[in-house]
């Protein structure tokens, strides 16, 4: 972290300035650069801290064009490098350009080199604190389940759940919206588990015409049917001694349910067109997008089997209602494809984390993990909300603490009286405070 806050770029047409910009810092490791193309290679190569940009850089030495095209790319190619503009230029509208640009700060000449030593020295801090930040941030969202991020409280207990179930053997249902997660997290059932030495053997329900699935599932033995020219082995037989995982289990046709219900009661299993019962041991995990009890209510699931493979049920809750969870996923995937596409310190732009944190992602991760990819393929240098097509987006206002203190004091409250049923002792000892307490609460939040 210490050596990343070290690294100082010095763009200057002046050599005199550079030399002495060079020996003010010796404490830096310092790069000295005389115009654009050579400082854009420099931040590719070094990812500097800080960065001393000259505005007058030629072919425009008088202007300031040149200068603030070197911004915007040294930006593009380094979003974390905190850059001081310098001018001997008394033009104020330079300064603010430069700062809307995304500068740190602007530097008037001639040098003060004790005042720029406290820029420099503040922007550092900067840098070492949002480079630690990102860092905890990334320790924080690390989850019990491989490959897993996440900061959502309630993201984090299915976690827990998961992990807890992991250890034993009961069979393990998994309900959420498509593109939740559901797969990583019946994988991490089955890496978290005694049997993870086994196979892990997954199929997607919904993904095979009825006519082929009873044989993907059993297997089949030679001469079974046409085509059958050998024994092959089913997904539950290969699955023995391990975990097998079935995707979409809500749309399992109703006689292959009756089927499985049988697997599962009796741990043995008849190939198509075979008369041999063969013993299975395997640890069943499902996951579906459907409302089973709705299924079950049409005719369309078997409660018994429901039964059978929800022994322990687990939520997952949507990306909607963990908008923190969709910036970390979504800076997460942008770092990962960034590094298989070699563009070195690739970002988003406020407007494309407002964007994401605000929008409802019907497809969750499946959807923000599209628009990231294409954003990252298409988009020229930092990426904006009009790359992830979420230009329109509305943007809340991200409330104060105190509101939010607030509104979550009024809903505990609420939640006890009801909870209560009315009842002022009952309520208090559910909120942890005294009955005084409590009417003086209920009076400053308007409540009877």
């Amino acid at each position: 972290m210490r050596e990343k806050s070290d690294r100082l770029l010095i763009v200057d047409d002046d050599p005199g300035i550079r030399r002495q910009l060079k020996w003010a810092f010796g404490d830096m490791k310092t790069v000295e650069c005389e115009d654009r193309p050579s400082a854009i290679k420099a931040v590719r190569k070094e990812a500097p801290a800080v960065a001393l940009l000259d505005l007058g850089l030629p072919p425009d030495a008088d202007g300031p064009s040149e200068g603030l095209t070197a911004l915007q790319d040294i930006l593009s190619a380094s979003p974390d490098t905190k850059v001081i503009v310098m001018t001997g230029q008394k033009e104020r509208s330079y300064a603010l350009k430069s700062v809307a640009l995304g500068a740190y700060d602007f530097y008037e000449k001639p040098l003060d080199l004790d005042q720029l030593e406290l820029i420099v020295q503040r922007a550092r801090k900067l840098f070492e604190l949002e480079q630690e930040n990102r860092a905890l941030q990334a320790e924080n969202t690390q989850s019990s389940i491989p490959g897993l991020v996440t900061a959502d409280s309630k993201m984090q207990s299915v976690c827990e759940q998961i992990k807890r179930l992991a250890k034993t053997d009961v069979s393990v249902l998994i309900i959420g919206d498509s593109g939740t997660g559901k797969e990583l997290l019946s994988a991490g059932v089955h890496s978290l588990s005694k049997r993870v030495k086994g196979p892990y053997i997954a199929i997607n329900c919904a993904a095979i015409p009825e006519n082929l699935l009873e044989s993907e599932l059993f297997g089949y033995e030679r001469g079974a049917f046409t085509g059958a020219h050998k024994t092959t082995m089913g997904k539950i037989e290969q699955a023995h001694q391990g975990t097998l995982m079935l995707d979409e289990i809500g749309d399992l046709p109703l006689p292959l349910q009756a089927k499985l219900l049988r697997v599962l009661q009796e741990r043995v299993i008849e190939r198509v067109g075979g008369r041999k019962q063969i013993s299975v041991d395997f640890r069943l995990v499902c996951a579906t997008n459907r409302d089973m009890e709705t299924a079950i209510k049409e005719g369309d699931f078997r409660e018994d089997l429901y039964y059978r493979i929800g022994e322990a049920v687990v939520f997952v809750p949507p990306l909607r209602e963990r908008p923190e969870d969709a910036v970390l996923i979504a800076q997460t995937f942008l770092e990962k494809w960034s590094r298989e596409q070699g563009l070195k310190n690739a970002g988003f732009g406020s407007d494309a984390l407002a964007a994401i944190s605000n929008y409802s992602w019907p497809g969750n991760v499946r959807e923000l993990q599209s628009r990231i990819k294409r954003a990252v393929a298409t988009a020229n240098g930092r990426i904006g909300a009009a790359d992830l097509d979420l230009a329109n987006t509305p943007t809340e206002a991200v409330p104060s603490i105190k509101v939010a203190r607030q509104k979550a004091e009024r809903d505990a409250i609420q939640r006890a009286m009801a909870q209560a049923d009315g009842n002022i002792s009952e309520a208090a000892r559910l909120l942890d405070v005294s009955r005084p307490t409590l009417y003086q609460l209920l009076t400053d939040h308007g409540l009877r």
